[in-house]
């Protein structure tokens, strides 16, 4: 049965994204808010607005209860988790589908079974998936550094629990191996509640290519093209383009088969993207991990597709079949996002939250762009700093730079840093022009020359 109204456990420029996607189908819109967020432009085009708690994330969006409890006041018959706060975890999923609510997303099992990168490793080598090679879970320094003289440096540890960097040190011998081991542990604890960590090879020359796909439960997958995105700076993506240039057209063809042969065995649901590190030198891809929800770097896809994510997030939920077959799918044009941060370069990239006293985007053909923000929006340090993401989308890539550079020129944000210079710097880089660059360019290419190109 479609849905009818659906409770939005999240903020900022994603839940706008699905306040409009619902609005569109039809679905009406419940906010879940902060206090901090009680009037932000979400809360204004939703067409309601629950303030479920104080400012800090814990007393507000990561409490999975007090969530669902919203839904169920505000007779909300589906609950969107959008991404990050509780969007992977199975237990907001589980608590939905006891509570007769349908989560948009995964179902619990899936999440499950996916969320965890050990477990998944292990799904993907059912499915005969190509990985890198790595340990089960690791119980000590000890132990990691028997399992990498094994199979020799450099080697990466990362965590079991969760992703975005956290529990990630590159060790090229068996001192740093030891030494990173316990603060790497210590730091996925911190983010993940779980320290337990695992041991791969590191890739040197590499590229972060992953493939967006929709699951309808009948163990149909469809993919929606693969994207690229190598553009990082301590493990966050900055810059994301769809499709990979890298690629030859026979390892495009089996990355995406790869990424829908891993879930269609387990009957996925909804939104997912299947992460791979390619290795530039060997024309070889390796599973990374599956994210079990919609990702900030969909609009790429979407573009390409023309495809709305979100409109078949909710669809899909709703009860209804995968609307498309694979043959519908067909990539046209070159997408490019980058990710507008409220933070410094020139102060080490310190967060900048504030309020916004100038607000001037871009726009014209091809442009895109997603955010909640406007000129007088105050900028809370509670969350994440991220406020806007510029998509481009042109006929080649070529095209596609070009109108990214053009793009980041029109863009003026005032009373707030932001970290719209360096974005400038990147899509004007020689390098990036030419499509010359992998996961560790950004810090060891552009970022220790950033200040000299600056001031030159």
């Amino acid at each position: 049965m479609p849905l009818r109204r659906i409770l939005i456990a999240n903020r900022g420029e994603i839940a706008l994204r699905i306040v409009r996607a619902a609005r569109a189908l039809g679905i009406e819109s419940v906010l879940a808010a902060s206090a901090a967020d009680r009037d932000s432009v979400a809360a204004r085009e939703a067409d309601r607005t629950l303030v479920i708690g104080p400012s800090p994330a814990r007393a507000s969006y990561l409490d999975a209860r007090l969530v669902v409890h919203a839904a169920k006041s505000a007779g909300c018959d589906g609950l969107h988790p959008g991404y990050g706060f509780l969007s992977e975890r199975h237990s907001l999923a589980a608590l939905c589908e006891e509570e007769g609510i349908a989560f948009v997303g995964p179902s619990a099992e899936s999440i499950q079974a996916v969320g965890d990168k050990l477990a998944a490793r292990r799904l993907a080598k059912a499915a005969g998936v190509a990985m890198v090679p790595g340990s089960a879970k690791l119980e000590s320094a000890r132990a990691a550094v028997a399992f990498a003289d094994d199979i020799g440096y450099p080697v990466v540890t990362k965590a079991s629990a969760g992703g975005g960097g956290r529990g990630m040190v590159v060790a090229r011998d068996a001192k740093s191996l030891r030494e990173g081991f316990e603060r790497a542990s210590v730091e996925a604890k911190e983010a993940f509640g779980d320290g337990t960590l695992y041991v791969e090879r590191y890739v040197e020359h590499a590229r972060h290519v992953e493939v967006q796909v929709m699951g309808g439960g009948d163990g149909r997958v469809v993919h929606f093209g693969e994207r690229d995105c190598s553009l990082q700076r301590r493990y966050q993506k900055m810059v994301e383009e769809a499709p990979a240039v890298a690629l030859s057209d026979a390892t495009r063809a089996r990355l995406h088969k790869a990424a829908v042969d891993l879930l269609a065995p387990i009957n996925y649901r909804n939104a997912g993207t299947v992460e791979f590190l390619y290795d530039v030198d060997r024309d070889a891809f390796y599973f990374m991990e599956v994210n079990a929800r919609i990702q900030v770097e969909h609009p790429v896809s979407e573009m390409i597709a023309g495809v709305d994510l979100i409109q078949l997030q909710l669809r899909v939920a709703g009860g209804e079949p995968l609307p498309l077959q694979q043959s519908d799918v067909a990539a046209k044009g070159h997408a490019i996002e980058v990710r507008v941060i409220a933070e410094d370069p020139d102060r080490g990239f310190a967060p900048s939250p504030g309020q916004i006293t100038t607000w001037r985007p871009p726009h014209g053909p091809g442009v895109r762009l997603d955010s909640a923000m406007e000129e007088g929006t105050l900028v809370p340090p509670y969350y994440d700093s991220m406020i806007a993401k510029l998509i481009v989308h042109a006929v080649d890539r070529p095209a596609a730079v070009a109108l990214l550079g053009d793009a980041l020129a029109q863009f003026e944000i005032k009373g707030i840093a932001t970290n719209i210079p360096l974005l400038r710097a990147i899509a004007s880089h020689p390098d990036f022009v030419a499509g010359r660059f992998d996961t560790r360019w950004l810090e060891t290419i552009l970022l220790p020359s950033y200040g000299q190109r600056k001031d030159s």
